[in-house]
């Protein structure tokens, strides 16, 4: 079990859309300090709430994040892009730059934080997954949903020792920018936003934030060809 109440928050990628609901959501649980991260941050009236730039493709930026935010005891990594949807058809850099940002990113920012978050009692890790890393279909955009869950669940062996609660999130389609141009059932950010942190207050290591995350999930066992 994580606590919440006084605690300070990391949220990359915390300034609008799930980001945004999940920084709310923090402080509306009591939360001390939340870092909300962007490339272009904003200020906030919540004197709560820093505003910091990052870029998590950055080495350097990450790093600075880290000194900025040296009382941390929880990291969300949220920050996300999409894209290279066709694998056949994508150019390969597009798909690198996909990668970059929802699998090197969360990791750099992994290893900035570690020890930051172990010299202030341990803490929590939390990578924001998504439902298509176990679905065909999605190109390079699912495939580094699928390999931050890996890394995931890497990362919680590792980070077992020093006391770090290492926590993946999977959802579906949620109502943000991101996915304003699908037309499909989605998700209130708000709600969301409940799931994850109920879930990193329980401890759970896996947070299932809506049903069809929890339906999905539940079928892998079955053939591949239907997943």
């Amino acid at each position: 079990m994580v606590n919440i109440n006084g605690s300070t928050v990391v949220v990359t990628g915390g300034q609008r859309g799930i980001g945004k609901a999940i920084v709310d959501e923090f402080l509306r649980r009591g939360a001390a300090k939340v870092y909300a991260t962007a490339r272009a941050p904003k200020p906030s009236e919540d004197p709560r709430v820093v505003g910091v730039e990052l870029d998590v493709t950055d080495p350097d930026s990450v790093a600075a994040l880290a000194v900025a935010a040296s009382d941390a005891d929880i990291v969300v990594n949220n920050a996300g892009v999409a894209g290279a949807y066709e694998l056949l058809t994508s150019d390969i850099e597009e798909v690198r730059e996909v990668f970059e940002t929802n699998y090197f990113g969360p990791l750099r920012v992994a290893q900035a934080f570690a020890p930051v978050v172990a010299a202030n009692g341990g803490g929590a890790l939390v990578d924001i997954s998504s439902v298509v890393a176990w679905a065909g279909g999605f190109g390079g955009y699912g495939d580094s949903k699928a390999a931050i869950w890996s890394l995931t669940n890497s990362l919680r062996i590792e980070l077992a020792k020093q006391g770090t609660l290492v926590t993946a999130v999977h959802l579906g389609y949620t109502d943000t920018e991101m996915f304003a141009h699908v037309d499909a059932p989605k998700n209130d950010p708000r709600e969301v936003a409940r799931e994850i942190v109920d879930g990193i207050e329980r401890g759970d290591i896996e947070v299932l934030a809506d049903d069809v995350s929890r339906h999905v999930k539940a079928a892998l066992s079955g053939p591949v060809a239907t997943s």
